[in-house]
């Protein structure tokens, strides 16, 4: 123990305990980083399978998490252990390449390490407990290709893709959403690259209603209504003209200041904007356009335009939407 001062002569004690600090090593440094990876194995352990409990999270803000996926689990967890931490990055790593299994994948590592922890205890090295895991995953490997059954499918021939897929749903509309899902795949598959562009299936939820209400919409939903209440809400064989520009007069960069202190002159500009609004309709309704989609809003102006002209339009709507209505219509072909 030793006194000492801060810069304002207060003192204070420093106590040194470096003596009383130890370091594990060997065996005891092994049991500990495996006892780190088995506690969040057991964390995860009673959300797995059909019957698995969901965790309530809540982060330091308050915000409250209520699932049993094992990814989103371990994203919301403190962990501070550099194994715990080796366990959340296999946990985000299969679900970055596979998408599901998160919550086994890090079960069978947990259950991995405790096997490995009782021939720890008998004396075997710790490289040779990894070259019998490594046997015994090639070994796995070669049974699950014996045993594995192919089977021949296509756009007309689902069932056994169906079959498969309702062994991953336990709920009561199982055989509906297995169909759903198959259906949504098989859309935007490439069968001859063997690949499934996932960002081009989007799930929407809608509060109210029920499961057997759920349905598969071939094209895209956008949850937007039209700029006036008064446009026609369906149209058939629709010219869509999608819009990544404001529908509205340019502004300045610069700042700026406009004096209006006569009628002629509030008429004139009223005037200016009635034809700038009037150019744009007019170009969509030029190029055959029954429908515009905007990126950005609406002057009141142009909106009262646009529903004069008989050109319904749609605005607010985002840019990965309107990408996705650019590949759905074909657009996206034709700009490239």
């Amino acid at each position: 123990m030793a006194l000492a001062f801060d810069e304002y002569g207060r003192p204070f004690i420093i106590l040194k305990e470096q003596e009383q600090k130890t370091r594990l090593s060997g065996l005891e440094a092994q049991k500990a980083n495996i006892s780190a990876g088995r506690a969040v194995s057991r964390i995860l352990r009673t959300s797995l399978g059909p019957k698995g409990m969901d965790k309530m999270l809540q982060s330091p803000d308050g915000d409250v998490t209520i699932t049993n996926d094992g990814a989103t689990i371990l994203e919301q967890m403190d962990v501070d252990n550099q194994i715990a931490k080796l366990m959340v990055e296999l946990s985000r790593s299969q679900d970055y390449e596979i998408g599901d299994g998160t919550t086994g994948v890090v079960v069978m590592a947990g259950a991995l390490l405790e096997q490995a922890e009782r021939l720890l205890e008998r004396g075997i090295h710790p490289i040779r407990i990894a070259e019998g895991y490594e046997m015994a995953s090639r070994i796995a490997v070669e049974h699950l290709e014996r045993i594995a059954q192919k089977f021949d499918f296509g756009p007309t021939n689902i069932e056994p893709l169906v079959q498969t897929c309702m062994t991953t749903l336990v709920n009561r509309c199982k055989r509906a959403l297995a169909e759903i899902s198959v259906k949504a795949v098989l859309s935007v598959a490439d069968l001859e690259r063997k690949d499934v562009n996932l960002d081009l299936i989007k799930v929407e939820g809608k509060v109210g209603g029920k499961l057997e209400d759920t349905e598969l919409i071939y094209g895209i939903t956008v949850d937007k209504d039209m700029s006036h209440p008064q446009m026609p809400k369906q149209i058939e064989d629709a010219k869509i003209a999608i819009l990544t520009c404001p529908f509205e007069p340019p502004k300045p960069k610069t700042k700026h200041k406009v004096d209006i202190d006569t009628v002629e002159k509030f008429q004139t500009l009223r005037q200016q904007e009635q034809k700038y609004f009037g150019d744009m309709v007019q170009k969509c309704k030029d190029v055959g356009a029954t429908l515009v989609i905007c990126q950005w809003g609406f002057d009141d102006e142009a909106n009262h335009l646009l529903m004069h002209q008989n050109l319904p339009a749609v605005r607010w709507v985002g840019g990965v939407e309107l990408e996705l209505i650019a590949i759905a219509t074909g657009m996206w072909k034709d700009c490239a």
